[in-house]
């Protein structure tokens, strides 16, 4: 089953290292009729992660969890070498999880599979973090990639969008679930099944699950949140507060560009706060947007509250040397989340 020179942790959890022996398990699966569900991770797994998998859990026979640092999405100044890498703790984690089937409430589902594929075997022409020096196939969503996220993160997507290609053509899921953090790229990923004719999983079977929050401040999780400091753990959730400040501008109908200067404002004083309290922290805003969920373009200055059908509330904020992602949806979310 598991195959390579590094054997990974013991598990009661299957682990697949190679895709081989991982597609023999999947067949087994077809024969069997069995829907699989599929939540693909970077690892050091938390609270947000979980309760994909839980969704995955009471929604499918099966669920597969992938734990895979992708070196394709880092640019070369980013942080692919320090990413957190808990593998052991991870399979503690996904060990203890068991939730009721939808389907049959007085059975526990446990995760079925963790897929942990060496970069050798996602990358079988290599990979390196320069773009301008990779060679072998890669996989681009044209048009919705520069905006948003892509502005600060050129060859991002590209990144994503190759490696979840792969995971899709090498798990073959049923279902497939994503979290609400990444908006724009699980908006992009479901764009892709639909552009590619993905019958694993289809479109419309990419599921895009609201964002797990600290209960204590809302503050999204991330993997990346392990690098805050505790002064600058305290100032996290300023990215989420100047979120809710333009969503509160917004439902009162002021514009767009009233909207973000709101929430500028937010970020502006929590960082005259810091400096007048002498906090060892640094405050930078990256960027702070509002764009149409379809096309991801940038709305107008001047668009307000009901002229624009589903809107995307975005930043970036860099607490220290941490790059923190939040969003709101603003508008009819029905077709985008579950």
């Amino acid at each position: 089953m598991v195959s390579g020179s590094t054997q990974p942790p013991q598990s009661t959890i299957p682990i697949f290292t190679a895709i081989a022996d991982y597609r023999t398990w999947r067949k087994q699966a077809f024969k069997e009729g069995k829907s699989v569900g599929f939540v693909p991770t970077m690892g050091a797994l938390h609270e947000g992660h979980l309760s994909l998998v839980r969704k995955s859990l009471a929604e499918n026979d099966l669920t597969v969890v992938s734990i895979f640092v992708n070196p394709a999405q880092f640019a070369p100044h980013e942080d692919l070498a320090t990413y957190p890498r808990t593998l052991p703790h991870d399979l503690e984690l996904l060990e203890a999880e068991a939730v009721p089937a939808s389907t049959a409430p007085s059975t526990l589902r446990t995760p079925s599979a963790v897929f942990a594929p060496t970069v050798s075997e996602m990358y079988p022409s290599g990979i390196v973090q320069n773009v301008a020096e990779q060679k072998g196939t890669f996989v681009e969503v044209k048009g919705y990639g520069h905006q948003m996220e892509g502005v600060s993160r050129p060859t991002f997507f590209r990144g994503v969008a190759t490696v979840v290609t792969k995971l899709f053509n090498a798990v073959q899921p049923t279902q497939a679930y994503f979290g609400q953090k990444d908006i724009q790229q699980a908006l992009l990923l479901k764009r892709l099944c639909r552009d590619l004719l993905l019958p694993h999983p289809e479109s419309q079977n990419l599921h895009i699950i609201p964002t797990a929050r600290d209960p204590t401040d809302g503050l999204a999780l991330s993997s990346r949140n392990a690098y805050l400091t505790p002064q600058g753990r305290a100032v996290a959730s300023t990215l989420r507060l100047a979120l809710q400040a333009a969503e509160s501008a917004w439902a009162v109908g002021l514009s767009k560009e009233a909207c973000i200067e709101k929430a500028i404002g937010v970020v502006k004083a929590k960082g005259k706060e810091v400096e007048e309290k002498g906090l060892a922290v640094s405050m930078k805003l990256d960027y702070l947007q509002m764009n149409d969920a379809h096309t991801f373009d940038v709305l107008d200055p001047e668009v307000k509250r009901g002229q624009t059908e589903l809107v995307i509330l975005s930043g970036a904020l860099y607490v220290d040397k941490t790059r923190l992602i939040d969003n709101i949806l603003l508008g009819d979310t029905s077709n985008v989340l579950g």
